[in-house]
């Protein structure tokens, strides 16, 4: 058996890997009540294993970036789920006081340095950030996550190329949920052997099941160790996104037994039996976890509710410099110009 501290570790894995899971699911409840902030969002549910095992090895001061999938790597990086909410719901409570809404979150102070609606948009983010780390002497590293649909963009071989060849404290990661929206991964990548295409920029490159959040905690702990030396490197995460592309894509792109493969590897099932088998945690302590967990986020989900919407007046707010006056609403110019005619 595990010593106390690994026994610990996994049970806290699953901790987040649950909080992760439900506050996704009552994100899909909020869209459903029609309390979400514009129509598109997207849910990472049987992802959770990649976010939480690369997020459990990161450092205060560390940075990242994430993607349009990216609510569960925010939280397992510590975000309060209130604000998360309030956020996706559009409200002034927010992270980015409701204009980012889910796939535009970011906030400094936790390192997260945005999330991206555009394939691969993150990614060189990270580069600049890595430089930065080097040329101050700073021990830390900075993360892009990306989806696979990422992989076919040329902007993340720039990027790689770059990190290699300067010698940055970079990790780029794939979350590969094995489709870019309708299109599954064979269909858009004649070799699956990405971690080859990143060893061939002269990055280190692994790929890891996703379902096993304890095998991608360790590949990134050691992809990250070498990153902090000046080695980047590249980590593929093989997932099954359990959900269509949005909230309101039935997936008809997939058979009912590509479906219950997929979600056989769940990685919260695979936890949970890990647990229990070897004697860490009883069913009851993971029902209590999950209960938690469940009050946690219906709390977080009235909080968004009864959030306040932003002001008008809070439109251009962070958008001009503190030096410039602020615009004029269209109605007041519309409103000046049609007065002088008259």
């Amino acid at each position: 058996m595990a010593d106390d501290a690994s026994n610990r570790s996994g049970v806290q894995l699953y901790r987040t890997m649950r909080r992760i899971r439900t506050f996704e699911e009552r994100v899909g409840e909020l869209f459903v009540r029609q309390e979400t902030a514009g129509s598109m969002l997207h849910l990472s549910i049987g992802e959770e294993g990649a976010a939480v095992g690369v997020g459990a090895v990161l450092r205060d001061g560390d940075s990242f970036t994430t993607h349009h999938r990216g609510h569960g790597i925010f939280l397992a990086r510590g975000a309060d789920p209130n604000r998360m909410m309030a956020e996706i719901a559009g409200k002034a409570a927010g992270y980015c006081a409701g204009k980012g809404g889910s796939m535009h979150i970011a906030d400094m102070a936790l390192g997260h340095l945005g999330a991206n609606a555009i394939v691969g948009g993150g990614i060189p983010a990270v580069v600049g950030a890595g430089l930065s780390y080097r040329h101050h002497r700073k021990p830390n590293v900075s993360v892009a996550f990306f989806g696979d649909g990422a992989l076919q963009q040329g902007i993340l071989y720039e990027s790689m190329n770059m990190a290699a060849l300067w010698r940055l404290p970079v990790l780029f990661v794939c979350i590969n949920n094995q489709y870019g929206m309708g299109t599954r991964i064979d269909h858009a990548a004649a070799s699956l052997a990405f971690d080859e295409r990143a060893r061939s920029f002269g990055l280190l490159g692994e790929i890891v099941d996703g379902s096993d959040v304890e095998a991608v905690r360790q590949a990134a702990d050691s992809l990250l160790a070498a990153a902090r030396g000046g080695r980047a490197g590249f980590l593929a995460i093989d997932c099954f996104r359990f959900y269509g592309h949005a909230r309101m894509d039935k997936s008809p792109y997939r058979s009912a037994e590509e479906e219950a493969a997929g979600r056989a590897r769940d990685p919260l099932a695979r936890q949970h039996a890990r647990l229990v088998g070897d004697g860490v945690a009883s069913e009851e302590d993971l029902a209590a976890i999950d209960s938690a967990a469940a009050a946690e986020m219906d709390a977080a989900v009235d909080f968004a509710i009864a959030a306040e919407r932003p002001e008008p007046a809070a439109l251009f707010r962070d958008v001009y410099g503190p030096d410039q006056p602020p615009p004029v609403p269209l109605a007041e110019r519309l409103d000046r110009v049609l007065g002088a005619r008259r």
